[in-house]
């Protein structure tokens, strides 16, 4: 779907959400401690928001969301992102995008 390419070239860190998710909740507050300020898109409020959500899992998004993209890249929902985190590997990643250092 051209929307999330657009949205996700764009901007380097992009977090599919829906209101009522407390996943997409927690993976924003992880990012926010990390020092990263995404792009929180809410799928729910959009009216193409089924359609988006049909085309992040037609990509590979292996959950239901949130959705998360780095650099124009699908990372996955809360389990890649949980993963990439306890394996030492989301920093790194998220390095470029960050407002301050994390020690």
């Amino acid at each position: 779907m051209e929307k999330i390419a657009k949205m996700s070239s764009e901007n380097g860190v992009v977090i599919f959400t829906k209101s009522t998710c407390c996943l997409c909740y927690a993976v924003q507050i992880l990012f926010q401690d990390l020092g990263v300020r995404p792009l929180i898109h809410e799928i729910d409020g959009d009216p193409a928001g089924a359609d988006i959500e049909k085309a992040l899992m037609r990509m590979g998004c292996s959950g239901p969301l949130p959705a998360v993209f780095i650099g124009g890249s699908l990372v996955g929902s809360t389990n890649e992102v949980m993963s990439l985190h306890l394996s030492g590997s989301l920093i790194p990643r998220l390095a470029p995008y960050q407002n301050h250092t994390i020690s």
